[in-house]
């Protein structure tokens, strides 16, 4: 079963997670270390090595390569502590909410979730003309929301699901 801030076993590790590597019987290999903006890392006796795009059991698998010149048979297991993701798998706000910023996606995200984690609408928020904006290019497409309908009178029906990469718009009120 997973855990509401669990993304996934197919999670894909992206600049600003924050990585545990954990090298079995080598703790001195063992490191906390954040994955820098141009998607890569730096371990003990690894400088760079790519780490955005990857799943954490592909990093691992990547890092035990590197690691046989030095330790003979390492196993290396990565665990993601803090979410950020690659964009396409995040959920971002901008506009007139209280704290527009990105997330991380994570299944079964719905609207409200998003209000919630954003602190809600802003006073000068026009919070029924908020859009979504889903997919790029051709595919692109923008669904209108009712967000205050949703957050000010708990108008469940107003609640959509969010996928990934999906962008929250709400714009401001015209006086």
């Amino acid at each position: 079963m997973r855990s509401a801030a669990d993304p996934g076993a197919d999670y894909v590790v992206g600049a600003g997670d924050l990585l545990q590597v954990f090298v079995w019987r080598n703790q001195e290999l063992t490191a906390t270390v954040p994955v820098r903006p141009d998607g890569k890392i730096s371990v003990p006796l690894i400088d760079d090595m790519q780490a955005a795009g990857k799943t954490p059991t592909r990093l691992a698998r990547d890092i035990e390569k590197v690691l046989a010149q030095y330790v003979q048979n390492p196993i290396v297991t990565v665990m993601v502590s803090r979410f950020v993701g690659p964009a396409n798998q995040q959920i971002r706000v901008i506009g007139e909410a209280m704290k527009p910023h990105a997330m991380p996606y994570r299944a079964d995200i719905t609207l409200l979730d998003v209000m919630i984690d954003v602190g809600g609408l802003t006073e000068f928020a026009a919070g029924n003309r908020a859009v979504i904006v889903r997919g790029t290019g051709a595919r692109r497409q923008t669904i209108t929301v009712r967000a205050a309908d949703l957050v000010k009178d708990g108008d469940m029906s107003a609640n959509v699901p969010m996928q990934p990469g999906d962008i929250l718009i709400v714009p401001q009120s015209w006086f």
